[in-house]
């Protein structure tokens, strides 16, 4: 009789809409809703965790499931928090539940805190590459629950660059919370599939596993150009910014600006010191988004790649190079163009790609360096693949 209540207020809640043809695991409330009943939840998410336009803790929060911590991962629980901001562990004014900070002093919950947790929920928006941090975020929700005995849960959600694999494979020594496991740049899987890869090839410390449970998405496939519905992150805020990221990405450990700062950052590049480029910006400070730009205030000559990327990028399934030694060629002093090299090698997983792009090498001789390691990597995804493939 409870359960049957419980079903109708969910109806009640979510009308059947007849349109969608790709089913998040967010939205298949009806598989999940059941393993909440009585249980103490703890949910890692942030603004991307929506169910149509609702959030997915004020969701579950109007149907009294007992959430005892919110898990904030860079740019906040909100997603109101520019990169590489220090988050707060606060309290979430709407429902009053907790909010833990993950990204700070602190990216791991505490043994304190997962003592009070039956099920920890994990659904945020990925993109598809490495140095983006939610996916470190995961790996340390699963090693905390492994740890504890506590059940994870993904909602699963499309990879908007899952279509395609490519980019260095990470050496051990260049591990960081911007590249934390052995895969290329583009890994070419869902946060679900991704997890399901964590735990079973015992990535996490001490080759702990967790219980851990994926609630897949309907009517997805790797082939799929998948259009967000809300932006993950304040920097990322098109279609074309999410497609351009794994390639300019590498610009935050040089001189270059990548736009941050501007109306669209993620789509062009440019120095004040370039010579060639007929686009022109200046960053300046823009709340809760880029409120230190790198280059504040001077205005920099360089290239708009936003229509590059609304006509190739989705043909091309491949990290473009080609800016990145354009870039080098063409800045004054390159002895600076590396400005901060120890980022650099870490974005890039090695130190290899920094010193091919300083000899000069052409793009083809890069690119086939990488080969072996993406072949590799990519007997190791397949056997964690819970959709189609795009090979």
């Amino acid at each position: 009789m409870k359960l049957l209540k419980f079903t109708l207020i969910v109806l009640l809640l979510f009308p059947v809409v007849v349109v969608a043809q790709l089913k998040t695991g967010a939205e298949r409330t009806e598989v999940y809703l059941p393993k909440l009943q009585n249980k103490r939840v703890a949910i890692c998410g942030n603004q991307t965790s929506k169910i149509g336009n609702i959030h997915l803790i004020d969701t579950l929060f109007r149907l009294n499931i007992n959430i005892v911590y919110i898990f904030a991962p860079e740019h906040g629980f909100r997603g109101d928090a520019e990169a590489g901001a220090h988050i707060q562990s606060d309290v979430d004014q709407k429902t009053g539940i907790p909010v833990v900070s993950l990204y700070g002093n602190t990216k791991k919950p505490t043994k304190e805190q997962m003592q009070n947790i039956d099920i920890l929920i994990f659904d945020i928006q990925d993109v598809g590459c490495r140095f983006y941090t939610y996916i470190s975020t995961l790996h340390y929700i699963m090693e905390a629950a492994a740890e504890n005995h506590v059940k994870v849960l993904i909602l699963d959600r499309p990879n908007p660059n899952g279509y395609f694999v490519d980019g260095p494979v990470l050496e051990e020594k260049y591990k960081s919370f911007v590249g934390m496991h052995p895969i290329p740049v583009v890994h070419g899987m869902t946060i679900g599939e991704y997890g399901k890869m964590i735990n079973e090839e015992k990535w996490l410390k001490d080759s702990l596993q967790c219980d851990l449970e994926i609630i897949t998405m309907k009517g997805y496939d790797h082939k799929m150009r998948y259009s967000l519905p809300y932006p993950p992150s304040p920097n990322l805020k098109t279609d074309e910014s999410i497609y351009l990221y794994p390639t300019l990405c590498f610009f935050e450990g040089t001189a270059v600006s990548l736009g941050r700062g501007t109306a669209i950052p993620f789509q062009v590049f440019g120095h004040p010191s370039f010579i060639e480029g007929d686009y022109f910006f200046t960053p300046v400070p823009i709340k809760g988004v880029s409120e230190k730009p790198p280059l504040k205030g001077e205005k920099c000559r360089g290239f708009n790649l936003t229509d590059f990327a609304k006509n190739n990028l989705n043909k091309d399934n491949q990290i473009e190079l080609q800016f990145l030694i354009q870039a080098y060629s063409i800045f004054p002093d390159t002895a600076k163009f590396f400005s901060n090299p120890q980022f650099f090698d870490k974005l890039a997983g090695n130190s290899t790609l920094r010193w091919q792009i300083i000899k000069r090498k052409s793009e083809e001789e890069i690119r086939n360096s990488w080969q072996k390691g993406i072949s590799d990597f990519k007997l190791i995804r397949k056997k964690y693949l819970l959709y189609p493939d795009f090979e």
